[in-house]
């Protein structure tokens, strides 16, 4: 064993897995929450069960009768972190739940949400779907007056704030906190019987009401209200606080709305593709997104095959608009663990290949048409290019349904640095080239916002570097580039 994989295993025993960044835009956190069901727990697990594609490094419930609160989370899989008996220990009628994925590197067990406090007004809970930009700041001037803390996470910022207000009830004490917070958070909390949901002034990231028989549920999707038999009601609104308790569902603008600024990797990527999310069908949109690649990169081809599972809607649309074939020219291994569980070693033996299987019978001697929801680094679209080329494509056209991704992200979603995405600093020619394929086409940023419904109510950053200021102060990139080096993780 070297000095690296001791150190691996040793941080493995801790609690603390090594995560190397992949060549995907990575998820961000789930949401989960319930009132008012028997069963509370577990359909808080059900509801994080579809909601796993969002986090899936680690898990938690916290549930509640009003006067104790139970929680279990782990370091995995929900269906693994709530194994065995481990639900049935999680008694009450009111629950919260949590699905994360960590952005600096490490898996802390530590970090794992909801995060359970015990302050002055008694036992909290919350779960954090978002990243704050001005987290590192309001850490240090905390720490500066004192507070401890015991996760890296921003998250706990936001429990800092809240237990320092001058308010005694939690309906101020929450909008009092986050008016200080600057950034992206969607946030479900536990306080006492009130089960309480929320979204920062611009509506970063997704987060609905629904109802299933008398319980009322909040979710980051839809797709979990299906799971747990929930009717849709709606989305809750930019800067809105909602508090369900024995008296129903109520509403409070906790916070002054700014200019919407929805994240629009919700729609191309990260949601599921039966999900509803900000007022539009995911998998229609995609189907727009590929119609329109259709439209702006024409090419004469044999067949539309996707990089599964994210891109299958774009590949649809794209066919439907080229009249080319989609075949099914890659298989997805489902079952592929993710890089914290999956050996090292063998990632690095079979690469690209452990996640996808091509299926030479469809794509020998074919004219291939590849479409992606979007490149980073480069790395895994070239070698599922060759992988295509072993498999007897005679020709690949890569296209993508987005734009060139060139600036990262500071609102939720992981990406790597700037200088480690491939469109920060290559053309697309040259992109081309690297990728060894014969054409390559990315969607426009015309061509995106014309398949949106609210094109002007959406977060462009990471395709042209504009930032949303807040607060009336434009966020400083250069201090976000550092912000992403420093200790504190940006929890999303």
């Amino acid at each position: 064993m070297t000095g690296r994989e001791a150190l691996t295993e040793k941080r493995e025993s801790q609690g603390v897995v090594s995560r190397p960044h992949g060549d995907r835009l990575h998820e961000e956190c789930g949401v989960f929450g319930i009132w008012g069901a028997e069963n509370a727990a577990r359909l808080t697990y059900a509801g994080l069960y579809a909601l796993q594609h969002r986090g899936q490094e680690s898990a938690g419930i916290v549930a509640t009768d009003g006067v104790e609160f139970h929680h279990h989370k782990a370091v995995g899989l929900v269906s693994d972190v709530f194994a065995g008996s481990v639900l049935d220990s999680l008694k009450g009628h009111i629950a919260i739940g949590h699905n994360r994925y960590s952005t600096q590197g490490s898996t802390l067990l530590r970090n794992a949400q909801p995060l359970v406090v015990d302050f002055r007004e008694g036992m909290l809970a919350l779960g954090h779907n978002g990243n704050l930009v001005n987290a590192v700041a309001l850490r240090n001037e905390l720490e500066a007056q004192g507070s401890i803390f015991q996760t890296t996470s921003d998250t706990e910022v936001i429990l800092h704030l809240i237990a320092r207000s001058k308010s005694t009830e939690i309906e101020r004490m929450i909008p009092e906190a986050l008016a200080r917070c600057q950034g992206a958070y969607t946030l479900v909390i536990l306080a006492g019987e009130k089960l309480i949901g929320l979204r920062d002034p611009r509506g970063f990231r997704p987060l609905c009401l629904g109802k299933r028989g008398e319980a009322h549920v909040l979710a980051s999707e839809t797709c979990a209200l299906d799971m747990v038999g929930a009717e849709f009601i709606r989305e809750i609104a930019a800067g809105e606080l909602v508090v369900i308790d024995g008296s129903g569902v109520r509403s409070c603008p906790a916070l002054k709305p700014k200019p919407a600024r929805a994240c629009v990797f919700e729609l191309i990527y990260f949601s599921r593709p039966d999900s509803e999310v900000f007022g539009e069908s995911v998998d229609l949109v995609r189907r727009r997104l590929g119609r329109r690649l259709a439209e702006e990169h024409p090419v004469a081809a044999d067949i539309v095959i996707s990089v599964p599972d994210s891109s299958n809607s774009a590949a649809l649309g794209f066919s439907e608009a080229s009249g080319i074939p989609f075949e099914l020219g890659l298989i997805r291994n489902h079952y592929v663990g993710r890089t914290f569980i999956a050996p090292q070693q063998v990632k690095r033996d079979f690469g690209v290949n452990l996640k996808f299987n091509p299926v030479r019978r469809i794509l020998e001697g074919k004219r291939v048409v590849v479409v992606d929801d979007s490149i980073v680094r480069g790395t895994t679209s070239r070698s599922l290019v060759a992988m295509l080329r072993g498999a007897g494509a005679r020709e690949i056209h890569f296209r993508v349904s987005s734009p060139p991704i060139g600036w990262s992200c500071y609102y939720g979603i992981d990406t790597p640095n700037r200088k480690e995405l491939i469109a920060s600093s290559h053309s697309v020619e040259e992109i081309r080239k690297y990728l060894h394929v014969d054409t390559l086409g990315y969607l426009s940023m015309d061509g995106l916002r014309a398949c949106v419904s609210r094109p002007d109510d959406h977060c462009y950053a990471c395709f042209d570097g504009k930032y949303s200021e807040w607060y009336g102060e434009p966020l400083d990139k250069l201090a976000m580039e550092q912000r992403a080096s420093t200790r504190l993780e940006g929890r999303r």
